[in-house]
């Protein structure tokens, strides 16, 4: 039976449940898409909804609470919230991925702790890259010991959620030279959370900075990130499947929008029929586009069943992992295609009217193409060719 703990915060049990609250949550977003769009209005309400319905934790292992739904329902969550609002959609996910960091870094203390707190509600951002460094993985963010006690200095962009976050989760370079990863409450003195994202697509995410200054860090949520290398397991695969959900859930919406478009459009007149949604080739570009989609849906769902497969499995081996990221990637590759491609084409198919502002029909496109440029599928493509070409295991980290 599902129950409600003191704060009101709905904790899931089951996979049917989740998705159901992922519903409400989409009708809900829906409601005042565009016109956070195009305000660059910050989903506070709606996020809370989401926390409020208990789906920030619903791949919280059930020995500290949580449903624990397989990755196929996690996927479908993604899907339906990212079809109404894929600004919204995109920022649980960092917290989800860092839940999964934590259940595999984490002495069973710290899990206890973290998860509790996201199942009364709380909320965790991700603090990890940064803006002026050589590559995504290169830190400036140092964590310093003075008389035994711990502090966090550097500067984070790309901070997806962090204007919601209770939690923030900042990576640092600890004295020792290896990367560590801290979390800190996101009201801590030294603290600044600066809404500065400018991106023309995903406006509403937060993806902006965030300051430390000589930020107090607890030592007892400190995670050392070295323990994520020393047994091969699939998060990197499991933080890009809802990276392929998005896309999805943007290339359903785009569709949706597109037939919409294409019933009130006119038709050219050397068609000669009545209507556009009869010109041979609308209908031609019509059907090609749910063939693209329904195979990247089709990719994502056999992605995520093998993962669920995993899950089984008490230990993985290297080549299992490689598997999981190398299928996750054959279905970025076509989610990534078919949430370009529909996006453009509505334009082409809805004709003049589709463009005018009051539809914001423009916002699948530009929410597509900025969110597909943060795993660039031509390295997705190097993968799979050198992983059936050459045997090449995958590199394992977060991107693959």
């Amino acid at each position: 039976m599902s129950y409600l703990i003191s704060n009101n915060t709905h904790v899931i049990e089951h996979d049917h449940e989740a998705i159901h609250a992922a519903y409400h949550v989409a009708d809900f977003a829906l409601a005042g898409r565009n016109l956070r769009d195009q305000t660059r209005s910050l989903p506070f309400a709606e996020i809370e909804l989401f926390s409020q319905k208990g789906l920030g934790g619903i791949r919280i292992p059930q020995e500290f609470g949580g449903a624990f739904v397989s990755n196929k329902t996690l996927a479908q969550v993604f899907r339906i919230i990212n079809k109404a609002d894929s600004s919204l959609g995109q920022i649980p996910q960092n917290q989800i991925a860092l839940l999964n960091m934590i259940n595999l870094m984490g002495s069973t203390e710290q899990k206890k702790f973290i998860f509790n707190e996201i199942l009364q509600g709380k909320r965790l951002a991700n603090g990890g890259p940064e803006r002026h460094t050589q590559d995504t993985k290169t830190l400036n963010t140092k964590l310093s010991i003075q008389d035994g006690r711990y502090f966090v200095t550097g500067e984070k962009f790309y901070s997806t959620g962090s204007s919601f976050a209770d939690w923030l989760a900042i990576k640092a370079v600890h004295p020792e030279g290896h990367v560590v990863l801290v979390l800190v409450e996101r009201n801590t003195s030294g603290i600044d959370v600066i809404d500065n994202w400018n991106g023309f697509g995903q406006r509403t995410t937060s993806s902006g900075t965030v300051r430390l200054n000589q930020v107090e860090v607890n030592p007892f949520l400190i995670f050392d990130e070295r323990l994520l290398s020393s047994q091969p397991t699939y998060r990197g695969a499991f933080s890009q499947l809802m990276q392929v959900a998005i896309d999805v859930g943007i290339a359903e919406a785009a569709l949706a929008d597109t037939i919409a478009a294409v019933k009130k459009a006119r038709p050219i007149i050397d068609a000669g029929v009545e209507k556009a949604s009869l010109e041979h080739y609308t209908l031609q570009e019509i059907g090609k586009s749910i063939v693209l989609l329904d195979a990247a849906i089709l990719l994502l769902d056999e992605a995520a069943e093998y993962l669920d497969e995993l899950d089984q499995l008490d230990t993985l081996t290297e080549q299992q992992a490689a598997q999981a990221s190398i299928r996750v990637a054959e279905a970025k590759v076509y989610a990534n295609d078919a949430a370009l491609h529909i996006s453009e084409k509505l334009f082409e198919l809805g004709g003049s009217r589709s463009s005018l502002s009051q539809h914001n029909y423009d916002q699948h496109w530009r929410n597509a193409r900025v969110h597909t440029l943060h795993d660039p599928v031509r390295w997705k493509l190097h993968a799979l060719g050198d992983y059936y070409l050459n045997h090449k295991l995958p590199a394992r980290h977060a991107w693959i």
